[in-house]
């Protein structure tokens, strides 16, 4: 047994910690969770806990059902709000019974895209900016907290209590926060996460998920991270901040170029707008996701990069002075509902396409695209994201890269789902047809 296993056995013995939460996700990114005593932790490290993968959306079939969970000892925390008995958590790596990795775990997927980075000498980190909505509840219309806006203080922010309990929580479970505050929308909110490697970020954007609910719920309110809950507001939004590194130097940066930009950093960014389309399916996926990609609101619906533009695509932040170290891209049109072990494997993915297969980097559009004619777009090569998850889903099940991105299971998986999602809703009569249409057909 490894030194941090035997750390978590001393700690769950000296602290009195009465249940350890085993958490993996399914292939839609939704948390799934067993407990356990401490009286089996050892076994769970040593052999992992078995349960039937046939009952998790995208795992095994009936027949191939048993599968184990293998906590992640590095992953090991005290969870802050459950106060009347000491509860920890820590994340698994799915295996088969003969203990191969399990092509349709999430957090697989994951380490095999970072393994091929690693492979080409990089570590890729991540700087996620997660907006949500706080509401009285989760039935009918939304009813919003407050009327603030962007930045907003008391007394229109009336939620910095409930923001403030949720960064105490995160800190407590080891999560650094660098920025929160009040969004454009009404009720609408943001916390950035301080950059990390992107297996702890992917498990730390999930844990962040889950602290913002049980805090909202505390207060006796409700979170949500539906992409587009308002109609005339801006949705939420899920912005990354990518970056690769060789050893402890930022492999983005390059003294000299032009925007400090490297060449491993054009590839990059090359990448992601050349395979976006097909990646959408991923980082928005759901029906209501592309209620956001619309325009009018400051989510990009255009594929191209720029620097200090808001609706690009992907955005190239300007460095303080003296801090190449923090030169990175950010990808805009995510939204926080996605699954962010897949989110982050197909960006890096797209990116080291680029790099490897040195993709020559598009001009950059530095004036308002939405002025733009379609023809003066289109000579730019600056295309549409899809529009619908519809659209998103043919762009991803026409792609190679999406395939061996995801591997066969979770690429096949998903398309099947997420078609069934689509054909529910096409059989759904929004109210606004009926307001529209019954009075006049």
């Amino acid at each position: 047994m490894d030194k941090q296993a035997e750390y978590v056995l001393r700690t769950v013995e000296e602290r009195g910690i009465r249940f350890v939460r085993l958490w993996f996700t399914d292939v839609q990114g939704f948390l799934k969770s067993v407990s356990i005593s401490p009286a089996e932790l050892e076994t769970a490290f040593e052999e992992g806990m078995t349960f039937d993968g046939s009952a998790i959306d995208g795992y095994a079939r009936i027949q191939e059902a048993d599968m184990l969970a293998l906590p992640d000892p590095a992953s090991f925390q005290i969870l802050p709000w459950r106060t009347e008995q000491q509860v920890a958590r820590m994340f698994c790596d799915i295996v088969s019974p003969d203990g191969e990795p399990f092509d349709g775990d999430p957090r697989y997927v994951l380490r095999r895209n970072l393994q091929r980075a690693a492979d080409l000498g990089y570590s890729f980190y991540v700087g996620p900016e997660l907006e949500y909505f706080y509401f009285k509840d989760s039935t009918g219309k939304p009813e919003v907290l407050d009327r603030g806006g962007y930045f907003d203080l008391t007394p229109l922010d009336v939620a910095q209590e409930y923001r403030r309990t949720t960064i105490n929580a995160l800190e407590q479970l080891g999560i650094p926060v660098e920025y929160s505050h009040h969004e454009v929308a009404p009720s609408q909110h943001e916390i950035d996460l301080r950059y990390t490697d992107a297996l702890t970020m992917a498990d730390n954007v999930m844990t962040f998920r889950l602290t913002v609910k049980e805090v909202a719920i505390e207060h006796g309110i409700y979170a949500t991270f539906m992409p587009k809950p308002l109609e005339e507001h801006d949705g939420s939004g899920f912005h990354m901040h990518l970056s690769l590194f060789e050893g402890d130097r930022n492999a983005f940066y390059e003294a000299g170029a032009e925007n400090g930009l490297s060449k491993v950093a054009e590839g990059f960014i090359a990448g992601v707008l050349k395979h976006a389309p097909e990646f959408t399916a991923i980082t928005n996926q759901w029906v209501n996701s592309y209620k956001r990609l619309v325009k009018g609101f400051e989510a990009p619906i255009y594929s191209f990069w720029a620097r200090n533009n808001q609706s690009a695509l992907v955005r190239v932040p300007t460095v303080k002075q003296g801090k190449a170290s923090s030169t990175r891209i950010e990808y805009r049109a995510p939204d926080s509902a996605c699954n962010p072990y897949l989110a982050f494997s197909v960006l890096l993915a797209a990116g080291l396409n680029g790099i490897e297969n040195s993709y020559e980097l598009p001009a950059e559009v530095s004036n308002n695209i939405f002025e733009m004619t379609t023809a003066e777009r289109k000579a730019m090569g600056v295309g549409r994201l899809p529009s619908t998850l519809d659209q998103a889903l043919d762009a991803m099940e026409s792609s190679e890269f999406m395939a061996d991105a995801l591997g066969e299971h979770v690429f096949s998986w998903f398309l099947r789902n997420k078609r069934k999602e689509w054909e529910r809703f096409q059989h759904h009569v929004s109210e606004f047809e009926l307001e529209r249409y019954l009075p006049i057909l």
